[in-house]
């Protein structure tokens, strides 16, 4: 990975991570503000938003760390799979986010229920993202599996030699 790709999606993360916490302190001072008259009482909303904010930060941070392991080469390693694992339940819990987003958007789409369908399948495909994630894991986990042996069999061929 180039010095430039390294850069331009630590901006990115950087972007994205400083994003989510505005919107979290947004979301908190809506919480804890005195609502105005006559406004709609979206706490659940508002706590869900906070929530999904934090599955997002965690999948930040851990795709952060996974960046730095490629660029130092250290990401065929065990190490690895915590962050891989971060990624893949911050995926779940915002999938699960969404599904709570749906189930209270529900009540008011009586007349249109395929608004509610249709969230119900984005929050399905959210999922299946996580699926392809662990794929990718899987094929991580065959990687390390063949670094470790190649190692040996390096040590073994020094030995004879």
């Amino acid at each position: 990975m180039g010095k430039l790709t390294v850069g331009a999606l630590r901006a990115v993360l950087v972007v994205v991570f400083v994003g989510t916490v505005f919107v979290q302190a947004g979301m908190v001072w809506a919480l804890v503000a005195k609502p105005a008259d006559g406004a709609l009482p979206l706490t659940p909303l508002r706590v869900i938003v906070i929530l999904g904010m934090v599955s997002v930060q965690v999948a930040v941070v851990c795709v952060g760390r996974l960046v730095t392991m490629v660029r130092r080469g250290t990401v065929f390693s065990h190490a690895a799979f915590r962050y891989v694992d971060g990624v893949i339940g911050a995926i779940v819990s915002a999938a699960l986010v969404w599904f709570a987003v749906t189930a209270l958007n529900a009540p008011g789409q009586r007349d249109d229920p395929g608004v509610s369908v249709i969230m119900a399948g984005i929050g399905v495909a959210i999922l299946g993202v996580a699926l392809i994630v662990l794929v990718l894991r899987m094929l991580l986990a065959q990687a390390v599996a063949r670094d470790v042996e190649a190692a040996q069999m390096q040590a073994e061929l020094d030995e004879v030699i």
